[in-house]
Order: structure tokens, then C-alpha cells, then sequence
């Protein structure tokens, strides 16, 4: 995917340029605008691509530490966990995240927890914490 939208923002490009090339100053105002659109989807796959590369160096951490966490849901035929099962385990995590904000572990599997059921926001939320705990600085 990320292939097709790099050939899209070069073509885009492409074609900025040369209505800014035109002279024209029609040409030249849609090219210019035409540039920032370009510009803004790369920056948005660069930081999905970096937030991505973050949590993989800390996940291969954990592996290394052999401190990956274990989540005993109760799943669905479908594979999701329960509700009822779901609740337990962030109940846990939420409780270790509370007694130490600090801990960038907690941070991600408490963001793993929150994936497992669905929860994408809140999963995304608390693996930005465990970034910014790691010392590597925030992440937007």
C-alpha cells in the first residue's frame, strides 16, 4: 500500500511542477497547492512507518527479556476475547500502569491488551507512552 501511495505522490508531483513551471499564474497557484497535499501524506506515512518501527525495537526488547506478555482471555469461535475477560485483563494491566506510570512495560501491555480487543485508539495511546518512556522521546 505504501508503494502505491509513493507512486501517487510522485505523479502528483510530476504534474505540480509542471504547472508551476507553466508561468501561468493559475498554473502556478493549483501546482503549488497540488505540492502540499503530497507533502502532508508523506509526512503522515513517515511518522506511521517511524511509530511502527519504534514499538518493534521495543517488542524485540521484551522477546530478548523474555518478558512478553501473557494475556489469559477467554476468546470467541471468532477469536476475539470476551467482554467479561477483556475487563479482567485491563483491570491487571490498568493496575500495573497505576503502580508505576514510569514503567514502559506495563505501558505496552497494557497497549497490547487494548488491541487484542479492538480497541485501536486506546492500544495506539499507551504504546505512545511506552515510547516517550523509553527515552526516545515523544511521538505524535
Amino acid at each position: 500500500m505504501s508503494a502505491l501511495v509513493l507512486m501517487y505522490l510522485v505523479l502528483v508531483a510530476d504534474r505540480s511542477f509542471a504547472l508551476v513551471g507553466s508561468g501561468e499564474p493559475i498554473g502556478i497557484a493549483i501546482g503549488s497547492l497540488m505540492l502540499f497535499l503530497p507533502a502532508i501524506a508523506f509526512w503522515g506515512i513517515f511518522m506511521e512507518l517511524r511509530f511502527g518501527l519504534r514499538i518493534e525495537k521495543l517488542g524485540d526488547q521484551l522477546k530478548k527479556e523474555n518478558a512478553w506478555p501473557q494475556f489469559p482471555f477467554e476468546l470467541r469461535p471468532s477469536g476475539r476475547p470476551t467482554k467479561e475477560s477483556a475487563q479482567e485483563v485491563f483491570e491487571q494491566f490498568r493496575q500495573s500502569v497505576e503502580a508505576d506510570q514510569t514503567n514502559w512495560k506495563a505501558w505496552f501491555a497494557l497497549g497490547l491488551a487494548y488491541d487484542a480487543a479492538g480497541d485501536r485508539a486506546r492500544a495506539r495511546k499507551a504504546m505512545r507512552q511506552a515510547i516517550t518512556l523509553t527515552g526516545k522521546g515523544p511521538i505524535s
